[in-house]
């Protein structure tokens, strides 16, 4: 009898201990739009990158989920990344590349709810994450410098013509692209069997100046980043022609944020139907129209059938 006080403490403490451990919250929000409502805060990862985060609080994408938050109610904050991590920051996991798979070896912090800089959705990026509606058209070119000794090609209108007499011209040359990204050479069937390729170690606007510098003879380029090297050094690069049929960009977020995905969309429909939307596009991009007019006019369409 003298110990029953010992034994009914320790099972109130484990009782209490039990209880507190269930009531804990998880250290980690990974959350869909509820926690992130809750927290007062939209956290987006992004990466300066051409005109969509230009590093100086401005950028298109910058602008849209700026929009977004407080479309939401909530604060923005920018969380800078990298082409390696950016993927890691959003789900919370190490990952290494296996030709086009993830492989998880590890866990590390969530640290954004968004990542929205100019990402293009590939199919095995989707495997690992979901896509919003499309930003942003995009593909990927060549280019090279002013004097290199070969004329861009004429298109023939049938892209896969257009693509096979790019190839021809890509075989023995030194080629630059960066792995890890939609700019990486083998994604379009180009090895070291039919040129020399060079993975760009720096920043991806960094691509065009280390062409003007001669670091390579072509390199692969998407268009928004293209448009922004032909706008800012006009006559010292050239495009020579398409390396890949037409692409989309868009933002994306974790598998358990169907609602934050859902609301995102919505709001993108929201500012493609108010203007705003193309007012960004006419900041940012004013050239893209010259080339992917289709694309925002069908895009314009299908907001408007929402009505």
């Amino acid at each position: 009898m003298g110990h029953r006080p010992r034994i009914l403490f320790f099972a109130g403490f484990i009782f209490s201990f039990f209880l507190l451990i269930v009531s804990i919250p998880p250290v980690e929000a990974k959350g869909d739009l509820d926690q992130i409502i809750k927290r007062g805060e939209l956290r987006h990862l992004g990466i300066p990158y051409a005109n969509f985060v230009k590093g100086n609080g401005e950028g298109l994408d910058v602008e849209i989920v700026k929009g977004f938050a407080k479309h939401l109610g909530v604060k923005y904050r920018f969380v800078p990344t990298n082409w390696k991590n950016v993927f890691p920051d959003l789900l919370g996991k190490e990952l290494k590349t296996e030709g086009t798979k993830f492989i998880q070896v590890g866990e590390r912090p969530v640290k954004g709810d968004i990542i929205a800089t100019g990402l293009t959705r590939l199919d095995w990026r989707a495997e690992i994450v979901d896509f919003s509606t499309p930003t942003f058209p995009t593909q990927v070119w060549c280019i090279a410098r002013a004097d290199f000794p070969v004329n861009p090609i004429k298109s023939s209108g049938d892209i896969d013509k257009d693509i096979a007499k790019i190839k021809e011209i890509l075989k023995g040359r030194r080629i630059m692209g960066k792995e890890g990204t939609c700019l990486t050479p083998w994604l379009y069937g180009i090895d070291e069997t039919i040129a020399d390729i060079v993975n760009f170690p720096g920043n991806l606007n960094d691509i065009a100046p280390a062409i003007m510098k001669g670091d390579a003879e072509i390199a692969l380029l998407d268009v928004p980043d293209a448009l922004v090297a032909l706008e800012k050094w006009p006559g010292k690069i050239k495009v020579l022609g398409p390396l890949s049929k037409k692409q989309v960009m868009a933002a994306a977020v974790r598998k358990d944020s169907p609602e934050l995905l859902g609301e995102f969309n919505l709001y993108l429909d929201r500012i493609r139907k108010d203007g705003k939307y193309s007012q960004l596009v006419k900041k940012y991009y004013p050239a893209v129209y010259r080339y992917f007019g289709p694309f925002f006019s069908a895009s314009k369409q299908a907001a408007n059938k929402q009505d």
